[in-house]
């Protein structure tokens, strides 16, 4: 317990230091040895290793006040810390090119290893958009996706609402510390998915809603599911950055056409016109999704259910019947692009003449199967 404590302890100081990125405490961690080695470091290594002054500052003179209040929140019932060094970290979030370094989370942190399927859309629908969502959030949900959002009011809300009224998980990613509900008019919503599901956020507890947040939560939305789905949104709404942010990292994205005198349709119909899917009903989607999030499912099975479940365990490595994989003319196409020197996704896409979607959903099921990694800055190798 104490090793796992002081773990704890050396990650919430990293994790509270200011002015710097997901991707540059993953680089120190990595780069250092390990979070002990990058909390035990001089202001001049750590400096040197690229991070701010305010961030070397608050590593090591930490605000400790702040830091037993975190270990205090953590030691609750289903009060969770998922650092990037740790198995349980969301295995498609890992893949993203900005993840962040460590996840608060209040509730079940295995359902974010479960498929899903990003919910979002207008603070201000419609009535029919509200309707919709509630639908297809449900529709999905019952199909066996795991509902994603921000907790925001309007499409956000009802989604989550219709999934674990649909009797499913959700998860909602907050651009506030956890300590913090936002807005004031998600709380009942909130604690039904703290008990049917998971709060998440990389921010410390603490963090208010800031605008700068919210785009930046953005990322993790989609980089934890398989798709996104936009239901109503107008042409300004910071939905439409989620969307892009998907297509971004690989991820389908959905869109539900509505009337042209709908203000609140706009923004989808600009997302279809740059390429998003046009879906009518849930068919569509899990015509797309369903093999991918099946198969999703039962590699993540057979991996928890392993008795060794770290990096270099039996669970991770490659084995004759992983091989098989290889024996689809795709995936063998993909291996002979691949190299022991990590390439970044657009070449490979290039170079195999395959899709951005079908080179991110089989890299996903070569990664799960030990074929290949990821290096931190996002480029994929052979194992």
């Amino acid at each position: 317990m104490g090793g796992a404590a002081t773990q704890q302890r050396d990650w919430l100081t990293i994790v509270n230091a200011p002015a710097i990125g997901g991707a540059s405490l993953i680089h120190a961690v990595e780069t250092m040895g390990g979070a002990a080695a990058v909390v035990s470091a001089s202001a001049r290594d750590l400096a040197r290793h690229r991070l701010p002054e305010a961030a070397v500052r608050a590593i090591t003179r930490p605000d400790r006040a702040r830091i037993e209040k975190d270990l205090t929140w953590l030691s609750e019932p289903n009060h969770h810390l998922l650092c990037w060094d740790s198995d349980d970290y969301p295995i498609l979030l890992r893949r993203i090119n900005n993840p962040p370094a460590a996840l608060f989370v209040d509730g079940d942190p295995g359902c974010l290893w479960q498929p899903q399927i990003a919910v979002i859309g207008s603070r201000n629908p419609t009535a029919g958009g509200l309707d919709h969502a509630r639908d297809f959030a449900a529709t999905l949900a019952r199909q066996g996706m795991t509902i994603t959002s921000g907790l925001a009011s309007g499409i956000d809300s009802a989604a989550h609402t219709a999934a674990m009224d649909a009797g499913s998980m959700t998860i909602a990613v907050n651009g506030t510390g956890l300590d913090i509900v936002y807005p004031a008019s998600s709380r009942e919503v909130a604690k039904r998915v703290r008990s049917q599901g998971a709060m998440i956020s990389e921010l410390p507890l603490g963090s208010p809603p800031r605008r700068q947040h919210f785009p930046s939560r953005n990322r993790i939305i989609s980089g934890l599911s398989l798709a996104v789905l936009v239901i109503e949104a107008g042409l300004n709404s910071g939905t439409l950055i989620t969307a892009r942010k998907a297509a971004e990292q690989g991820r389908d994205v959905f869109a539900l056409p509505g009337s042209l005198h709908n203000p609140m349709a706009k923004g989808c119909h600009r997302l279809i016109r740059e390429g998003a899917r046009l879906v009518e009903n849930t068919a569509d989607i899990m015509q797309e999704l369903g093999p991918i999030a099946a198969e999703l499912q039962m590699e993540i099975r057979s991996r928890l259910e392993q008795p060794d479940r770290g990096p270099d365990s039996a669970a991770s490595k490659p084995d004759r019947h992983t091989n098989k994989l290889l024996d689809d003319s795709d995936y063998s196409k993909l291996w002979e692009v691949l190299g022991y020197d990590p390439k970044p996704v657009d070449s490979i896409i290039e170079q195999s003449g395959l899709s951005a979607r079908e080179v991110s959903s089989m890299l996903l099921m070569m990664e799960l199967k030990g074929l290949v990694k990821k290096h931190a800055n996002g480029r994929f190798f052979r194992a």
